[in-house]
């Protein structure tokens, strides 16, 4: 069986035909037609209504959350990049009360035991304290220490990246607290 080519008759025939100078490819009026057609309508999307979130106001949830603040190896110093977390949080709990924050630290498994629990309480406590500068003085804030406690597993493996605390923010929403 052969395939030739076949010849559109009537309307929907090319009108005429010219050669494309990037591609060296045959175009016809046709194409030329259809490629103004898609610029007319790339042209469109500035016209479309504003996004669904635009217009209806998504309602705020205040669930509670929890994130790490990582130290380096042996530090209890806040970093950088701990004060963009609290900052981040705080913008996530922005249309919330927040009603209780937990800072746990925690430690590596190697060295002293008790050196580790040292560490990790000074990491709580500098969580707590970089975030009572950031505002949080009403809230009450329960701080803790679990030093290299699950640093190792039953398999005698080391968990990595324990030098951190974690924060837990609980929150409820303004919305439906009881007003005194």
């Amino acid at each position: 069986m052969s395939v030739g080519r076949r010849r559109v008759t009537g309307s929907m025939a090319p009108s005429k035909t010219a050669i494309n100078p990037a591609t060296g490819r045959r175009t016809t009026g046709l194409v030329a037609v259809l490629a103004g057609v898609m610029g007319i309508c790339a042209a469109c999307q500035h016209t479309t209504p504003p996004a669904r979130a635009t217009l209806i106001k998504v309602p705020v949830t205040c669930a509670d959350f929890t994130f790490p603040i990582y130290f380096e190896p042996g530090s209890a110093a806040v970093t950088k990049e701990a004060s963009q977390l609290f900052a981040a949080a705080q913008d996530r709990a922005r249309a919330c009360d927040v009603t209780g924050i937990v800072v746990v630290g925690l430690a590596d498994a190697p060295g002293d035991v008790g050196a580790n629990l040292a560490l990790s309480k000074r990491r709580a406590d500098a969580v707590a304290l970089a975030l009572h500068r950031r505002g949080y003085n009403a809230v009450e804030f329960r701080v803790s220490a679990a030093g290299d406690l699950g640093a190792v597993t039953q398999g005698g493996d080391t968990k990595p990246l324990r030098r951190r605390a974690d924060v837990s923010v609980h929150l409820t929403d303004r919305r439906s607290a009881p007003k005194p």
